[in-house]
């Protein structure tokens, strides 16, 4: 009992001297607990000490190596130059128009404006705003988003000396920018600052410098502008061409009315000052745009091309990086493109509405020689709608080499002589083709079929080689369809919706894809620029993206059947003495529903087309109206090839005059040719009126003559009877030559067909 009442004594001595589980007693768990605490916060803030000298450092290692800074840099413009072929300067954006302000000119109204919308602590920080920069950091991660942290001073740093590429933001120039900004805030006054900021920015059109833009836009310095126009020009350098009044208005005043809120943030206004300048029209005191100089018009949609492809190549800006920009332009040849559109001189137009677009494609590089997206552009429209980058229109019957003969003499092994059969046709639908005059011609050969533009031997074609391969063909030349259809065969129509920047077929595409005919079946994407200097002196060439699309020998074979096309068939009226060429026509169709809108039935189309090629010149041509329900009639539609055998009688002033070399695995039976161990194919079966010599599929029988077939002994093709709307007539036993005309237009159609393609509905891709 005593050893027990002990044992309990010793328990009760213990837990009185601190052993309670409430006690802090040398040996409990809170004080470890504490200690455990103690030494992770002591351990976080070594890492943090750590991270922050290591950021120090490397912030140290980065700001090092950050330019000196250079007044010159700081009030120059950083305008970019284009050159031509021969590196002459044939655009300077921006440098012509600034006009500088000094810094006790610049209106309070301005200084308000600006610094409440870019930077509103601008006079309390030191170039660098911690606060702004937490501040955009927390926001970002809050919202996904990507504002910035810069400060106005950072901004001038970098209009100044870096390139504002996005993908150079890097970590390193954005330590070598707020070292530089810290470093200008020593030596220049805010409102020295401020005014180089207002004096370098790029505010749209070419212009640099907000009293620049207060002159051009409203006619006034910037001390009489009013509240509604210096807040517009205060919003506009965040995205110059996006707040582009003339261009977009409705964004230009959404940013203008943002600035206007944000002076009302910051005390700078009231609110029935903000409120009477919102309600102001941005048009208010905008003057017309300035007109261009001629030399500018000439060259106006080879620079928006250029400035697209700068962009899409390099990620520069070309009003804001100083680039030297050497272009593929022959400023000879866009002269005379301009005034062979832009002048009665050349070429007859039917009233000056009619547009042209047309490109000129150097066929061994791909490079852009020349282009003219429009014509009679007004003197106070610069950057104008380019329509030969424009994909929407119809390119018509120029679609069938690239679509339906190509394919078939790549992937079938046609020869130029593979009987076809021009009768009754339908789509899968059943909804018939049907030809330009109506007729049917029975056998004939792929030769023939190509030189009267028929739509129904092209359509069977393009069954045969499937779409697929059809697609792929087409794929290798450029050109991509996000839905294919039969219709295609005939047309380069579109399903509705489909985006028309990256689908379908356009001048430049067309020219480039005929300049792989031309080139033994190698294509090179088109280019306009070829080299880029950049400010520090760096430069980065651009090769040609070259590929074969197809066979030399389709290439080949293609093209000589495409001779013909011009010396006997549709596309006469591009003929030139003496020059070897070869082309084709293309002429789009109107839906029964169009036409009674138009209140026209026959001979009038929306679209015409022609391309055509030598040795070293692609050139493709096309004509129509902005509002495609305004037609072009019958006596026009050889529009399109006047334009391409002026401008290519000037291009081949100066070059040789060669003919394409017959490729190895070809040989010419009589006026055919045919691949060489290629199993599908046939020697040409003659009925009636297309009788000629015999010929065999014999190679000893072969020539190594390259020309075409015109001078063999078949019946000339003759110029076409006039067009129908009557139904087709049934075929007569003899058939009788394919009629023909300088295009090859045909009846009232849907716009999905061509040259006489005539689907019942109004879809313009599908026939049904």
């Amino acid at each position: 009992m005593s050893s027990e009442l002990g044992t309990r004594s010793q328990k009760h001595s213990h837990f009185s001297a601190g052993s309670a589980p409430t006690g802090s007693g040398s040996n409990g768990q809170p004080k470890k607990k504490k200690n455990i605490f103690i030494r992770i916060l002591i351990v976080l803030v070594s890492l943090g000490f750590t991270a922050l000298l290591g950021g120090a450092i490397l912030f140290w290692f980065y700001a090092k190596d950050a330019p000196d800074l250079d007044d010159d840099r700081l009030s120059d413009t950083v305008s970019s130059k284009l050159y031509d072929i021969n590196n002459n300067v044939f655009e300077e954006l921006g440098s012509e128009k600034r006009e500088l302000i000094q810094p006790n000119d610049v209106p309070q109204l301005l200084k308000d404006a600006v610094v409440s919308v870019e930077d509103k602590r601008f006079y309390k920080h030191n170039g660098v705003d911690p606060i702004r920069i937490i501040g955009s950091a927390f926001s970002n991660f809050k919202t996904g988003g990507l504002q910035g942290g810069s400060t106005l001073t950072q901004q001038l740093i970098k209009l100044s000396f870096f390139s504002t590429k996005e993908s150079d933001q890097t970590l390193k120039r954005k330590a070598q920018e707020a070292w530089m900004a810290v470093k200008l805030e020593r030596e220049k006054s805010k409102d020295e600052i401020l005014t180089y900021y207002i004096n370098k920015v790029y505010m749209a059109n070419g212009l640099y410098g907000m009293q620049t833009a207060a002159e051009t836009y409203f006619g006034k310095p910037l001390s009489e502008l009013n509240l509604p126009q210096t807040a517009m020009l205060a919003g506009m350098p965040q995205a110059p061409n996006d707040y582009d009044p003339y261009v977009h208005p409705d964004l230009a005043k959404e940013r203008r009315d943002v600035v206007l809120y944000t002076m009302k943030e910051n005390d700078k206004i009231s609110t029935a000052e903000y409120e009477q300048a919102k309600a102001a029209p941005i048009e208010d005191g905008l003057l017309p745009q300035s007109e261009s100089s001629d030399e500018r018009k000439i060259v106006d949609n080879y620079v928006t091309a250029v400035i697209a492809e700068v962009e899409e190549k390099t990620g520069k800006n070309v009003y804001t990086d100083g680039l030297d920009i050497y272009t593929n332009l022959d400023m000879e040849a866009q002269k005379k493109l301009f005034d062979i559109i832009n002048t009665e001189e050349y070429v007859a137009y039917p009233d000056e509405n009619m547009q042209v677009a047309s490109t000129v494609v150097d066929v061994q590089t791909g490079q852009v020689r020349a282009q003219i997206g429009r014509r009679n552009v007004p003197d106070d429209v610069q950057r104008a709608e380019n329509l030969a980058t424009n994909n929407r229109r119809d390119m018509a019957s120029t679609m069938k080499p690239l679509i339906d003969y190509g394919p078939a003499i790549e992937y079938l092994d046609y020869s130029t002589g593979k009987i076809m059969y021009d009768q009754p046709t339908t789509y899968t639908d059943k909804t018939p083709v049907y030809n330009a005059d109506l007729q049917y011609y029975g056998a004939l050969t792929m030769r023939r079929a190509i030189m009267g533009s028929r739509n129904t031997t092209a359509v069977q074609t393009f069954n045969a080689v499937g779409k697929d391969k059809a697609g792929e063909f087409l794929k290798n030349l450029g050109i991509e369809f996000k839905t294919l259809n039969e219709a295609n065969a005939i047309s380069s129509n579109m399903n509705e919706g489909e985006d028309a920047k990256e689908y379908g077929v356009s001048s430049l595409k067309l020219a480039s894809a005929y300049a792989a005919f031309a080139n033994g079946g190698m294509y090179n994407k088109p280019s306009y620029i070829h080299k880029v200097v950049y400010q520090d002196d760096s430069e980065e060439e651009f090769a040609p993206e070259s590929k074969r699309a197809m066979k030399e020998s389709t290439a080949y074979m293609m093209t000589d059947m495409l001779k013909d096309v011009i010396n006997g068939g549709t596309a006469f009226n591009a003929g030139i003495d003496g020059l070897i060429q070869a082309g084709k026509t293309g002429t789009a169709n109107y839906t029964d529903a169009d036409l009674e809108k138009i209140g026209i039935y026959s001979n009038i189309a929306p679209d015409s087309t022609f391309v055509g090629y030598t040795t070293h010149y692609a050139v493709s041509v096309w004509t129509g109206y902005d509002d495609r329900l305004t037609p072009i009639h019958s006596e026009y539609w050889g529009t399109a090839s006047d334009v391409y055998r002026e401008m290519m009688t000037y291009l081949s002033q100066n070059v040789s005059n060669d003919d394409w070399v017959m490729p190895d695995d070809v040989v010419r039976i009589g006026a055919e040719l045919y691949v060489k161990g290629a199993t599908n194919q046939q020697a040409p079966v003659y009925t009636s009126s297309y009788s000629t010599e015999s010929s065999t599929t014999s190679e000893s029988s072969s020539t190594t003559d390259s020309t075409s077939s015109t001078s063999t002994s078949e019946a000339p093709v003759v110029p076409p009877t006039e067009t129908s709307t009557q139904e087709p007539p049934t075929q007569t036993s003899e058939p009788t030559p394919p009629t023909t005309d300088s295009s090859d237009v045909t009846p009232p159609v849907t716009p999905g067909g061509g040259d006489g393609e005539n689907a019942e509905n109004d879809n313009p891709a599908a026939p049904g």
